[in-house]
């Protein structure tokens, strides 16, 4: 790590560069989004030597590209993007996507304002507590056969919507609609059936939640107001994945892709970033299987946003569609994708790893949606429980990040270094202070997440804005939690 450190090189404020040269191998320079401030926490885990080792890949074009929340992950930095190109021999890498396939985020949209909410914000975080499955393990009520979990790995939230949790227009506020296109349910294991099984509509645990937010700042008034936001609206924010299902199917396939390392002559600094040709039969089960975890993952989020609209509905005795809760957009941030994209002037298909990143289509792109034409793709970036959370918009300039963003705070802190060094009770009372009423399905879950065992939101989202990547829309301050 001392090495990468001493070949660290500053491109400008909000950009450094590791160059190829810095370790024998390396394919590509790693570049980081970071100014001064977030460097100095970057430095103290290995997640700089990791950038440097993604670059190592087959088949990477460009950079190995890290945001400015990176911290140490498995493999891959959390906070890294690498695209690998199929006619230069590129991979996949399940290290590359992580653990909890598409754990991702949306945001609910309210016609509420903080005054209409301020004093039913307990009985809401009580309602939401109670109607939304959370913790380690959790099973919800929606419980699904064998076939009917076949079908929700191929349409994701479309198989929510059609048995009543949604309407089409959340779809259509979905990025890839809800399901990516090449699921294979024949491509997963037993085991990962089993876990899912009794999993949709449940948040799971550790960064998980469901959280009351307020807009306290906005920075575009005309794109929040085509979203149908202004200061002091309030929003719902949703942050969960695939859970135990797709665990099992990243754990599964780890294994495969630790023996085609050796079958096609693969060497890597890491084991840990295991991979396998795209054009292989065992990427492609990979991604077969990785796609039908997506769309699970989708699936559950959609269930969850049913659950949020029905505890508003308890509380307030009116319809979700009065209260206006329309989804803005939901977005994966562990995912790898084929997707178009330019090199060296020419339209490729590259297969695009987001590990703990946001897709950011900027304004005009074929992919989104005709109503966010204009505007370009909604990015969503939860904060801390204790600080802020953010909406900004993809922008062109993003096309030098495979059009991808950060994806959260980031931590700086370990869980078990975070439970050490705080007290639950005392944290729980400051939050209180501030206005912020938290519930979670443990003490423990409450203290590992702590606001200071994350990097400031704020220094993050002024990264990603000020180098281009992505366009700052508003900001939301949290006033009601449920953690996992």
């Amino acid at each position: 790590m001392d090495d990468i450190l001493e070949h660290l090189e500053k491109i400008d404020d909000y950009r450094w560069r590791i160059p190829k040269t810095a370790k024998p191998g390396m394919q590509v320079d790693g570049i980081v989004y970071a100014d001064e401030k977030l460097l100095k926490d970057i430095r103290h885990d290995k997640a700089l030597e990791q950038v440097a080792n993604v670059a190592f890949l087959p088949g990477i074009v460009s950079a190995s590209l890290a945001m400015p929340d990176i911290h140490w992950g498995y493999g891959f930095p959390i906070g890294g993007v690498a695209a690998t190109d199929p006619d230069k021999g590129g991979v996949v890498s399940p290290g590359g996507v992580g653990f909890d396939i598409n754990c991702g985020v949306r945001l609910v949209r309210t016609n509420f304002k903080y005054a209409d909410v301020k004093d039913k914000v307990q009985e809401l975080v009580h309602s939401l507590f109670n109607l939304v499955p959370s913790g380690v393990g959790s099973k919800g009520e929606i419980r699904v056969t064998k076939k009917e979990e076949r079908q929700i790995m191929v349409k994701g939230s479309g198989w929510a919507v059609a048995q009543g949790y949604g309407v089409q227009a959340d779809l259509e506020a979905t990025e890839e609609h809800g399901a990516i296109e090449g699921a294979d349910p024949d491509a997963v294991s037993e085991r990962a059936y089993e876990r899912g099984k009794a999993q949709s509509g449940t948040l799971g645990s550790g960064n998980h939640f469901v959280e009351i937010q307020v807009v306290d700042m906005v920075h575009d008034a005309e794109i929040a107001d085509g979203f149908g936001l202004e200061e002091g609206s309030v929003t719902v924010m949703i942050h969960s994945g695939s859970r135990g299902f797709g665990y099992q199917v990243c754990d599964d396939y780890l294994k495969t892709m630790m023996r085609c390392m050796q079958k096609y002559n693969i060497t890597l600094p890491d084991r840990q970033l295991a991979c396998a040709p795209l054009d292989s039969a065992e990427a492609k089960q990979y991604l077969a299987a990785m796609r039908a975890a997506a769309n699970y993952a989708w699936n559950n989020r959609q269930c969850l946003m049913d659950l949020t609209r029905k505890a508003f509905e308890r509380v307030f005795s009116t319809g979700w569609q009065k209260m206006g809760m329309d989804l803005i957009y939901d977005v994966a941030h562990n995912i790898a994708k084929l997707e178009t994209h330019k090199v060296n002037g020419k339209e490729k298909t590259l297969c695009v790893h987001r590990k703990g990143a946001t897709r950011a289509f900027p304004p005009g792109h074929p992919e989104l949606p005709a109503h966010y034409q204009k505007t370009g793709q909604p990015v969503i970036i939860p904060g801390d429980m204790g600080r802020n959370s953010y909406l900004l918009v993809g922008t062109e300039k993003a096309a030098e990040t495979f059009y991808s963003t950060c994806h959260g705070a980031g931590r700086v802190k370990s869980r078990t270094a975070a439970a050490k060094a705080f007290d639950t009770n005392k944290l729980v009372n400051e939050l209180q202070a501030k206005g912020i009423y938290v519930m979670a399905s443990s003490r423990a879950t409450i203290v590992e997440e702590a606001p200071l065992a994350y990097k400031d939101v704020n220094e993050v989202v002024k990264v990603v804005h000020e180098a281009g990547i992505s366009k700052r829309v508003c900001r939301m301050r949290p006033v009601g939690v449920v953690k996992g």
